[in-house]
């Protein structure tokens, strides 16, 4: 028995023994609340949200720039990817970590995605066209991809509301490989293995292997490898602050580069140097909020930058990103015959109205899921600290 016991005991220390090899610290000037990240996803999701109405703008001077806003997909994989290696790094030796850290990100992943299946599969064609529609709708859906978030995995027919599902798998199947792999490696090898990542993405973008799909996860860790690495770094490098804000800017450097190559002709690549750009805004986001380690920000103490990214409206929408991200092209279908047809008769204006109906009708759905049905449900993460 007491060899038994023994040997639970190693294994269950043997994951975070790596961690404790390595002495990681928090920078003092990193706070454990940063408001200005609710600004970034604000703004990742803004962008996407306009990337899916580019076609009500053609012509005008914003198409140039919105048509890039699929980027705001690899700026939300920036952030994951910091937050989430942070909290691997931050839990050191919790013997519970796996079940809190599983729990937690099933609590904020899963609920909206299940209530857009529901809405999408069953409750939109039983009450539009009655039972039979709702059971062809349920029987034609690829249930299996859909269950065990693989849809990004296989080319799929799938509809207009499910499609930027692709990313939530890709996180899920991320948390599912990163959680062990950051537990059991030491720091070091751990930005080696994110290095890894980064430079594996544009490789198989260049290859393009006929079993890779557009949305496939291996074409898309650029963005979470610098998170990570970012996540990763800051806790075992004792860099001074001035030298994060030189690598800051390096990145943001690096991400206008991004931009010119895109706008030029595109390349394997130009996902990495923007995942670099994302990660010099992310930099710039955590450097600029070194005072916020007891207190919200003061605004007369930050930056322009940080100011801007700390705007009411801004964190507003950037709160309730994830919801909005989920429900926004199922909200567009569904106001689509009660706003589209009208106002297309209108011209441009009738497509700018149509375009600020669309995206004040999905804040106000993700609001409304936010308050009454989200917020709840994260209420229960209290039971897996």
């Amino acid at each position: 028995m007491a060899s038994a016991v023994s040997a639970a005991e190693r294994t269950r220390t043997a994951a975070p023994a790596a961690l404790a090899r390595t002495r990681l610290t928090r920078p003092t000037w990193l706070p454990e609340q940063i408001p200005a990240f609710d600004g970034l996803r604000g703004i990742a999701i803004l962008a996407v949200l306009l990337y899916h109405c580019h076609a009500r703008l053609a012509g005008t001077v914003v198409e140039p720039f919105i048509v890039w806003g699929w980027c705001g997909v690899s700026l939300f994989f920036v952030l994951s990817g910091f937050l989430i290696t942070g909290l691997i790094l931050d839990a050191g030796s919790s013997p519970r970590f796996y079940k809190n850290f599983f729990a937690r990100r099933a609590l904020r992943i899963w609920p909206a995605y299940w209530l857009l299946l529901l809405l999408y599969y069953v409750v939109v064609p039983l009450v539009s066209e009655g039972p039979h529609a709702m059971l062809r709708e349920c029987f034609s859906a690829p249930w299996p991809w859909l269950l065990l978030f693989l849809q990004n995995l296989r080319l799929l027919a799938l509809p207009g509301a499910i499609g930027p599902t692709w990313s939530l798998a890709l996180e899920q199947q991320f948390y599912l490989f990163w959680a062990p792999v950051a537990r059991s490696l030491r720091p070091r090898w751990l930005a080696f293995v994110a290095l890894a990542m980064y430079a594996s993405s544009p490789l198989m973008r260049l290859l393009h292997p006929a079993w890779l799909t557009p949305t496939h996860s291996l074409g898309h860790l650029d963005g979470l490898a610098i998170g990570s690495l970012i996540a990763t770094a800051l806790r075992t490098r004792p860099w001074p602050l001035a030298a994060w804000r030189w690598i800051a800017r390096a990145g943001l450097a690096l991400g206008v580069c991004g931009i010119a190559l895109a706008l030029h002709h595109g390349s394997a690549f130009t996902d990495s140097l923007f995942a670099l750009g994302f990660g010099g805004m992310l930099l710039a986001a955590l450097t600029g909020t070194r005072q916020t380690l007891s207190a919200p920000p003061q605004p007369q103490a930050l930056g322009l930058y940080c100011r801007a990214l700390t705007l009411r409206p801004l964190l507003f929408v950037g709160k309730v990103s994830y919801g909005l991200y989920v429900m926004h092209i199922f909200v567009f279908t569904m106001i689509a015959g009660y706003v589209d047809g009208p106002l297309d008769h209108f011209g441009m204006a009738g497509n700018i109205a149509i375009v600020i109906i669309r995206i004040a009708a999905a804040i106000g759905v993700a609001a409304l899921s936010w308050h009454w049905f989200e917020r709840p449900i994260l209420g229960m993460k209290r039971y897996f600290r």
